[in-house]
């Protein structure tokens, strides 16, 4: 049964620090913003860290006033407020706080949710703080797009995964399907890429950890042929994240 087919329903038990990392352009950052608002609409004290000082498109810190609205803490670079793309790599000490408080919380109401930036470059900032997020359980959600360029080969994304773990010093847990083409997304796609995300994960010596479903796509195929209880892992998500030019 896919989780949460009109959005609001988290795919799995969410451990108390979440590393989303990833290739540039899977959707890392907007996967992030559902996984956020949906525990904290499922009642959980969620922080989102903005760790992404490379991309100046696609970060979280450009969508403070609906984490905040939702009562997501957004956690940013320095000057990376919303509506501003200027790249300033200064990493707040917040995040080593935000993790140990997310480890004390022995009932496991508190979460910190990290949105990496991409490739072992955005990995590079996100080192810094691997001492603080091995301290406790937690997990790093590898999101692959099948319908990337430079990764359609599994063996391609997961050599991308290795360089990230390295740069890091963290070990990917599960893999997340985020295969999409933007506004273009039909139900028919998502399940062409479970194959592909299967096969990453295998190679990797991972599980799935879920295949996202955009809410539109949903929508849209209402009466098709692939529905949403088809997908393994299904969890729909709705499309934050859009191109600036778009």
């Amino acid at each position: 049964m896919a989780a949460g087919v009109d959005g609001g329903k988290l795919p799995f038990d969410l451990a108390p620090v979440t590393v989303v990392t990833g290739h540039y352009g899977a959707g890392k950052t907007n996967f992030a913003l559902n996984l956020a608002l949906d525990a904290a609409a499922a009642g959980r004290r969620v922080a989102l860290a903005d760790l992404d000082v490379v991309n100046p498109y696609f970060r979280s810190c450009e969508y403070r006033e609906l984490l905040e609205g939702a009562g997501v803490r957004l956690i940013a670079p320095v000057f990376g407020h919303a509506g501003t793309s200027l790249d300033v790599p200064s990493i707040t000490g917040e995040v080593a706080v935000a993790a140990e408080a997310a480890y004390r919380d022995d009932g496991g109401r508190t979460a910190l949710i990290v949105d990496a930036g991409g490739d072992d470059v955005g990995a590079t900032a996100l080192a810094r703080f691997a001492p603080a997020i091995k301290a406790g359980p937690h997990a790093m959600l590898y999101v692959v797009n099948a319908f990337r360029n430079l990764t359609q080969e599994p063996a391609d994304a997961v050599e991308v995964l290795r360089e990230i773990e390295a740069k890091s010093h963290l070990e990917a847990t599960a893999v997340v399907g985020n295969s999409h083409l933007q506004g273009e997304t039909y139900m028919g796609h998502v399940a062409e890429s479970v194959p592909y995300t299967q096969a990453v994960a295998a190679m990797a010596g991972l599980p799935v950890a879920c295949i996202t479903m955009p809410i539109q796509a949903i929508r849209r195929e209402n009466t098709g042929s692939t529905a949403p209880e088809d997908i393994p892992n299904g969890y729909a998500v709705k499309v934050y994240v859009r191109p600036p030019w778009s």
